[in-house]
């Protein structure tokens, strides 16, 4: 019977040892259609500097997989190098947060075709994206037609279209502002603050910092956008 219990004990002893995922590992697996060689990096900004947290090899399979501890969800980025000389939509960016992530994407359109698939915080930041990318092409043809060279326009066009062009801004502001005000139990609502739309007005961003929820508030965006905020108040 002692025996038995001795290689009970050291079998759940393994299985303990063997799992050591715990609440806060994100894994991020996929795969890379067509990609036969490269280095895929997972990487993030913990303070200001771009810092790699993992690498792996790819010689023949585009499948990856990484896995790292965090403490709240953040961006982070996966990156391939090539090795062809060439940066350009090399890098995908999303919101990690704690569970599996999946990513799948092609090796010759890296980053405008990849799938994220398993962070409900990327979902919310993509919904952002999509209504905010109107607003950017908006304002691209806006740019557009003031540097048309073909046909030129007069003074009374430009200024129309340069009235047009900040009514256009403005409303993509306000549109930011919204939206993180109406997420406040999202990490997404925070970093919107900090990373779009930090010269707003000091009361929106203090709104916008005072409608998170305590877990929203007491992690990294929600740190980083009361700093932010002491800061304009100490230069007020």
């Amino acid at each position: 019977m002692k025996n038995v219990l001795f290689f009970v004990s050291i079998f759940l002893l393994l299985i303990s040892c063997g799992d050591d995922d715990s609440e806060n590992t994100m894994i991020v697996s996929g795969n890379v259609k067509g990609l036969k060689k490269g280095t895929l990096y997972l990487q993030h900004i913990p303070d200001s500097t771009l810092v790699t947290l993992d690498s792996l090899v790819v010689d023949g399979d585009g499948s990856f997989s990484f896995k790292t501890d965090i403490e709240s969800p953040e961006i982070f980025y996966l990156y391939l190098n090539k090795k062809d000389n060439n940066d350009i939509n090399d890098r995908i960016t999303f919101f990690g947060e704690p569970g599996q992530i999946n990513i799948t994407t092609s090796w010759n359109t890296f980053d405008i075709n990849a799938k994220i698939k398993g962070s409900e915080t990327h979902e919310i930041l993509e919904e952002y994206r999509k209504v905010m990318s109107r607003f950017n092409s908006k304002n691209l043809e806006f740019m557009q037609l003031a540097a048309n060279t073909e046909n030129p326009l007069d003074s009374l066009q430009m200024d129309s279209i340069q009235r047009l062009s900040d009514k256009n801004i403005q409303r993509g502001y306000a549109f930011a502002l919204n939206f993180a005000l109406n997420n406040k139990d999202s990490h997404v609502a925070p970093y919107i603050a900090i990373t779009e739309v930090a010269d707003a007005n000091i009361k929106y961003l203090d709104s916008i910092y005072g409608s998170l929820i305590p877990e929203v508030a007491n992690a990294k965006y929600g740190v980083a956008l009361r700093n932010h905020l002491e800061n304009l108040k100490k230069e007020e």
